[in-house]
C-alpha cells in the first residue's frame, strides 16, 4: 500500500533509510559520513520536513514500513530527492510501486520533466532509474560523486 507520510513515521523512516544508504555507501565514504550522530540528526530533521511538507509517500507491506519516496521541485525543477526500499525486500516491486506514485503525482501536477542524483558507485540503483525511463542529463551529467538523470514524464497511463 502506498500512502502519505505522516510525522508518525519518523522514526521508521529515517531507520530505512539509515539501513539503505549504508548499503551503498558503505566501502566508498567513511562510515561517519552516512551513518555517524550528526548525520542521523541532519538527516531525521531533513525527513522530518520533508513529511511536515507532504512530501514523502511510504509503501507498506504486512503493516510495516517497506519503502519511502519523497520530491520537491528545486530551482523550478521537480526532483526526485529520496527513494529507499528495505534492503531484504529488493525486488520485490516496493521501488516500482512508489516510482509509479511519484510519477503519477507529477503528472497530475503537469510536470514535464524530473530530474534526480545517484550515487556513482551504486549500480543497483542505476539499473532501476534506467529500466524506468531515467537518462543521463547532457547538461549536468555529474554533480559531485552523483550521476544526475533526467526523466520526462510520460503524458499518458503508465
Amino acid at each position: 500500500m502506498i500512502r502519505p507520510a505522516a510525522l508518525a513515521d519518523l522514526d521508521a523512516v529515517t531507520a530505512l533509510h539509515a539501513e539503505a544508504r549504508a548499503t551503498y555507501y558503505r566501502g566508498h565514504l567513511p562510515d561517519e559520513a552516512f551513518g555517524g550522530p550528526a548525520e542521523h540528526a541532519r538527516t531525521r530533521a531533513g525527513w522530518a520536513a520533508a513529511i511536515e511538507r507532504g512530501a514523502v509517500i511510504c509503501a507498506e507491506r504486512d503493516g510495516a514500513l517497506a519503502g519511502v519516496a519523497a520530491s520537491r521541485a528545486i530551482d523550478g525543477v521537480m526532483t526526485l530527492t529520496q527513494l529507499h526500499v528495505h534492503p531484504a525486500l529488493w525486488r520485490a516491486g516496493i521501488g516500482t510501486a512508489l516510482h509509479q506514485a511519484c510519477v503519477a503525482g507529477w503528472r497530475l501536477a503537469g510536470v514535464a520533466t524530473a530530474r534526480l542524483e545517484v550515487f556513482a558507485h551504486n549500480r543497483r540503483a542505476q539499473d532501476f532509474y534506467a529500466a524506468h525511463g531515467w537518462r543521463p542529463d547532457p547538461d549536468e551529467p555529474f554533480s559531485g560523486d552523483h550521476l544526475v538523470l533526467r526523466l520526462t514524464v510520460p503524458r499518458g497511463v503508465e
